[in-house]
């Protein structure tokens, strides 16, 4: 809660409606959750002109009070203190008091009300003590004029902000300086500091006292001295002021620790000097240490906590909470004064495990200023010599260990005016600047603008000067605009991009795909393992099962197809991309097939479309040239480890190897099983020529076909070769079409569609033969081949 009328001491709002203002501190980014005024309407000062006792009660009496020149109103009043000619605060009918209680013309005891005279814990002025009770009605001094407005005189009439700080904002707006600074910035207006002024006796500290500090946690530390204080009531004013903020007065030494507190945002302590001693050492605590706080409770500590101690106790839990043993009462009559800096995470974690958060902890952990901590120290002295009739010891202790570094930011308005997205001009910027109080110049268009301590909130950089800037000028002034920004069609890249595609077409082309483990059994690891990868065993291995980290996806999957095939799922046509590892734990991205069964059926139309190794080929190929690999791709008969010696191939691109496909070698499965792994790795690395379009052509084609007789170990990709070599420009597209194995003893017969066209021209039939016949004479002397039906 912050004063308003604690606030005007600092900066000037007398002409300022201050519902009004609290809408412009909002605007301005500290969020008023609530203006809670004291002020109470039918509140007056009355005097008492008769008092007689109740006719009906022991403890009662009538009094006629005068509430104005013109009016006496009989009031019923229970407080002991009542008596003839005494001024106190009068609630008349039609008043509501603190709790929706109001007041009303009543009877008691037979006998007629019209009013009621208040204590101050009736009206929320003070704590509903014994003490407080026992006290009875307010007593208001004689001098008091009568009906005017009870608050107002007392000086009570004053207005609360509750304000919603939000957790990025520092410890500024905790205490009424940092938030005349608020208001002073709004309002474009100066902030008037409290006097600091003290006079200081003969006597040093340094000849009564010792500091050392053995922890990081407390960069800064001042200590003075006072003596001869005299403890007793706190002045009005700050009874008054310590009152509104939720403070209950106890002495003028105690109240005066808080009231600065209130008003520099720097928690002090004060340590009773003669039951202190003459030293005291700051230090991390002992884990398990224990001290007794003020409010006599023993609390165990953590090695993590800041203690100040005496040099071999604790007397005090810094920034939480005094010890008992150095306790200020009564009989004080010298003091030590501690204002110091504590590392703002210890104290958090401090108040936090010790369940003990308290207005000191807070501000501790939000950080603080050390040139407040300066004044804080000094400021306490000047009002104990005030109102203590304190003698200030010459000299203050110190440890400093603060990074004293002035946070300075370089910017031009530009840079402003491009986070905010709005037009501010030079001479706006320095009048924004002025009114925060930040110092700065201004050079060949360049700001040089200094933060000032007290805004620890503030990084040095243009963003956090923006944003001051911003909500100065008023976030009202934003003009709503559509983002200008240059933006482009979201794709996937590198690796993933080919995965997906990967993926996609696979799907399209009518496999399932499935997840599996990446470890295996050593069984199953040593099959597959095409290049002999060495394998990495784990040394605490879950199951015996699930022991090697596999090298290959193909034992994966041929365990998948046993699940499915125990389950009568007869056709299986499945697909995984995953990662592999070796010894070294480098990665490859593979993409396994493993197809068995009918690939396609149509009952209505008896179709039944059989896996076998050409159908598997087939998709190979038609992945690879979607993947932009067209007239790279080979496929080269091979032995391959665990695959059928003559149903197995290497898959090349570019003449560099980047899988194998085969059927399942019978001694690893009986089953007809076709399976193919191809290294996502090097497709990946492979270049992707962009693709070419060119008009469709418009000149008829010639198609020829043709079969020759061959040796069955030769194999038709060797005579395409030579084919497409022979035919030269004019030869667009060679395909076999047929297969007619054992056509004779050894032998067997393959079809080829020859397709013969010129971009440019139509084809003479002369000329295409010319090309036909000596692709024929061609086959026949490099293969040893017949042509068939010749």
């Amino acid at each position: 809660m912050i004063s308003l009328e604690w606030v005007s001491d600092y900066v000037d709002i007398k002409e300022e409606d201050l519902k009004e203002l609290a809408v412009k501190i909002t605007k301005a980014g500290i969020n008023v959750e609530k203006v809670v005024t004291n002020h109470i309407d039918n509140l007056v000062i009355g005097e008492v002109l008769e008092c007689n006792p109740h006719p009906d009660s022991d403890h009662l009496h009538v009094c006629q009070v005068k509430v104005n020149e013109q009016e006496v109103y009989q009031i019923v009043c229970g407080a002991s203190n009542v008596r003839k000619g005494l001024k106190a605060i009068v609630a008349l009918p039609g008043a509501i008091l603190p709790g929706d209680f109001e007041i009303k013309k009543s009877t008691i005891r037979g006998v007629e009300s019209n009013g009621m005279l208040c204590a101050l814990f009736e009206l929320g002025l003070e704590e509903k003590t014994e003490e407080n009770y026992a006290k009875g009605i307010h007593e208001v001094e004689e001098s008091a004029p009568v009906g005017v407005d009870a608050l107002k005189y007392l000086g009570y009439d004053d207005t609360l902000y509750e304000l919603d700080i939000h957790k990025h904002r520092n410890n500024d707006c905790f205490y009424h300086i940092g938030f005349a600074y608020e208001i002073a910035s709004i309002l474009n207006k100066k902030v008037t500091l409290p006097s600091l002024e003290y006079k200081e006796g003969n006597d040093s500290i340094n000849n009564h006292f010792k500091l050392d500090v053995e922890t990081k946690k407390c960069p800064y530390y001042l200590a003075k001295m006072v003596t001869n204080v005299e403890i007793k009531e706190s002045p009005e004013f700050i009874k008054k002021r310590l009152t509104s903020a939720g403070m209950r007065p106890i002495n003028n030494v105690v109240d005066i620790s808080n009231y600065v507190m209130l008003e520099f945002g720097q928690p002090l302590h004060f340590f009773d000097k003669e039951k202190l001693g003459d030293y005291i050492l700051v230090r991390d605590a002992k884990e398990e240490e224990k001290i007794t706080t003020l409010d006599g409770k023993e609390r165990i500590l953590k090695s993590s906590d800041i203690v100040i101690t005496d040099g071999k106790k604790p007397v005090c839990i810094a920034g939480v909470m005094g010890g008992e043993n150095t306790e200020v009462d009564e009989n004080t009559k010298t003091i030590l004064i501690e204002s110091a800096i504590f590392d703002a995470v210890s104290i958090r974690n401090t108040a936090n495990h010790l369940n003990l958060k308290s207005e000191a902890s807070l501000r501790y952990g939000k950080g603080l200023s050390y040139e407040y901590t300066n004044m804080a120290i000094n400021r306490a002295c000047h009002l104990l010599e005030k109102y203590a009739n304190a003698t200030i010891l010459k000299d203050t202790i110190m440890h400093d260990k603060v990074d004293k570094t002035p946070k300075i930011v370089n910017f031009k308005a530009e840079d402003v005016n491009k986070i905010l997205g709005i037009e501010i001009d030079t001479k706006d910027m320095e009048k924004e600047l002025n009114r925060l109080g930040f110092a700065y110049t201004l050079e060949k268009d360049i700001f040089t603008v200094t933060i000032p301590s007290r805004r620890l909130d503030i990084d040095a950089n243009v963003n956090d000067i923006a944003e001051e800037i911003g909500r100065l000028y008023g976030y009202h002034n934003l003009v709503s605009t559509l983002p200008i920004a240059s933006t482009r069609m979201g794709a996937y890249v590198g690796d993933v991009k080919i995965r997906k595609e990967i993926s996609k077409r696979l799907r399209i082309l009518g496999l399932n795909e499935v997840k599996t483990y990446t470890l295996t059994s050593p069984e199953m690891a040593k099959l597959f393992n095409f290049d002999g990868t060495p394998q990495i065993t784990l040394p605490n291995a879950m199951s015996v099962d699930k022991s090697i980290i596999r090298t290959s996806l193909l034992p994966s999957l041929l365990n998948t197809y046993e699940y499915n095939k125990k389950r009568n799922i007869k056709d299986v046509n499945i697909y995984e991309i995953a990662k592999t590892y070796d010894q070294d734990f480098t990665e490859t991205t593979k993409v396994a097939i493993l197809m068995r069964g009918s690939y396609l059926t149509n009952d209505w139309q008896r179709m039944n479309i059989k896996v076998d190794f050409y159908l598997l080929k087939g998709i190979v190929e038609n992945l690879l040239e979607y993947l932009g690999f067209k007239n790279r791709i080979s496929f080269v008969r091979e032995e391959v480890k665990d695959l059928h010696p003559g149903v197995s191939a290497g898959i090349y691109l570019d003449k560099e190897k980047v899988g194998v496909m085969g059927k399942i070698h019978p001694n690893v499965l009986k089953d007809e099983v076709y399976v193919c792994e191809l290294s996502m790795n090097a497709l990946d690395k492979a270049s992707i020529k962009p693709i070419k379009y060119k008009e469709a052509n418009k000149y008829p084609e010639i198609i020829k076909d043709v079969a020759f007789i061959v040796a069955n170990e030769i194999d038709s990709e060797s005579i395409k070769q030579e084919i497409v070599r022979t035919g030269k420009r004019i030869l667009s597209n060679c395909e076999v079409f047929d297969l007619y194995p054992e056509i004779e003893k050894g032998k067997k017969s393959i079809a080829y569609k020859l397709t013969f066209k010129d971009e440019s021209r139509t084809l003479q039939e002369e000329e295409v033969m010319e090309v036909f016949n000596a692709i024929i004479k061609k086959v026949e002397e490099t293969f040893n081949a017949q042509l068939r039906d010749k």
